[in-house]
């Protein structure tokens, strides 16, 4: 009737390899998220236009979300992981020649190809549940997320290194980028994740994606994820603009983005433990007020510690949230309806991120005459987000019980 017993033993491995994924590769992304705005206010002519190379790197993971999780399913999670690294890697070549040639065209066309990486990074938290069993998945998903503070440390300091070490900005960068790229790869040989076996024609193949949308338990689900990674988007995206704008330096901004980016990953390795004694809907809830807190302090001024401590909150409540969210949605579908699930998932969660992005530069640099009402249009666009998923939360936890 059931499978045999799945073996934590390999699980284990496979996580590790995963950390290590996430700790190498992911150091492209706080990279290429500090310098993309600042770079595209350097290329564009017109600065409400600043962050939309960040946005195109969300876009491009939601247009690849579902195609990627096709990927997976059909060849395995190596074979995807690897296409999301030369992803990666042409980005990185792209976004180079796009600097060289001062095209912002071309750089955005980059940033494009980046999401290709992004979207693939997005199912690591998935890939480490393939073969764990229902106690360790919490911390599985967990484990493979705290490895991104690796990543928060190595990013922030290879900009450091890398931006000005040539003749024309952030140019070292994204050639760092390349070669972050083809070597983090090599790790996906040390994967043991077997290939899904494929549907017989009399198997049953789960629910369509309209049933799944129905289910209570995955819609607030992505409705958790998609808020909770949207926000965070929203307000860390504009974040080197306004720090920079409200006069404190480039350095400056990196560090405010690494300390975001080590709140973001930290809480993970407990994170787990606290879902599974307190339960998911209370963890996710209380990202979310954490989240709300984060406005709180953006709002209440613009001094540097203000920007610290407003960015590790945002840090926090986004890791509270979206771990909650990927764990509720991992234990709400059948293993034939995992493909559909994750890839249709990432596929909202990263579309409704892609608007965030794209509102972050407009309401940063457009929505008023200084920096300062730039950043308070930014706080306050989070409320009535929050809003939504917070009752959506509460109307699950008033569902009646029942499987």
């Amino acid at each position: 009737m059931s499978a045999s017993p799945v073996s934590d033993t390999r699980a284990q491995r496979n996580v590790i390899v995963l950390m290590l994924a996430q700790a190498v590769m992911g150091s492209q992304m706080p990279m290429v998220f500090i310098l993309g705005g600042l770079a595209g206010q350097s290329l564009a002519t017109n600065i409400c236009f600043a962050t939309l190379p960040i946005s195109l790197i969300v876009l491009g993971s939601m247009l690849v979300a579902t195609p990627m999780s096709a990927i997976m399913q059909r060849y395995g999670r190596k074979v995807g992981f690897f296409v999301g690294a030369m992803g990666g890697a042409m980005g990185g070549l792209i976004g180079a020649v796009g600097l060289y040639y001062s095209s912002f065209t071309i750089f955005m066309v980059g940033s494009l190809f980046t999401g290709v990486y992004m979207s693939a990074q997005g199912f690591y938290r998935f890939a480490a549940t393939d073969t764990a069993s229902d106690k360790f998945r919490p911390r599985a998903i967990s484990f493979v997320m705290a490895a991104g503070l690796v990543s928060a440390v190595i990013g922030p300091q290879l900009i450091k290194v890398t931006s000005e070490a040539m003749v024309v900005p952030f140019l070292g960068t994204y050639l760092a980028v390349i070669g972050i790229n083809l070597a983090g790869s090599l790790l996906f040989f040390l994967l043991d994740i077997p290939k899904p076996e494929p549907v017989a024609k009399d198997q049953p193949k789960g629910r369509s994606r309209l049933e799944l949308l129905k289910t209570p338990r995955i819609a607030v689900a992505i409705i958790g994820g998609m808020v909770s990674y949207a926000l965070m988007n929203l307000m860390m995206t504009s974040t080197p603009l306004a720090v920079v704008g409200c006069g404190y330096t480039q350095n400056n901004a990196a560090d405010v983005v690494m300390a975001h980016v080590l709140a973001m990953f930290a809480p993970s390795f407990f994170t787990g433990h606290l879902i599974a004694r307190f339960g998911v809907e209370k963890i996710m809830g209380l990202g979310l007020v954490i989240l709300a807190g984060a406005g709180v302090v953006g709002l209440s001024g613009v001094e540097l510690g203000n920007f610290f401590v407003a960015l590790t909150l945002l840090g926090v409540g986004w890791n509270f949230g979206f771990i909650g969210a990927t764990t509720m949605l991992s234990s709400a579908h059948t293993v034939e309806e995992r493909g559909r699930v994750q890839g249709m998932n990432d596929m909202i969660v990263f579309g409704f991120v892609t608007i965030a992005s794209i509102s972050s530069g407009g309401l940063m640099n457009c929505s008023g005459g200084s920096p300062v009402e730039g950043w308070t249009a930014v706080n306050l666009a989070m409320i009535p987000f929050l809003t939504l998923a917070g009752g959506a939360l509460i109307w699950l936890v008033m569902q009646p019980q029942k499987d």
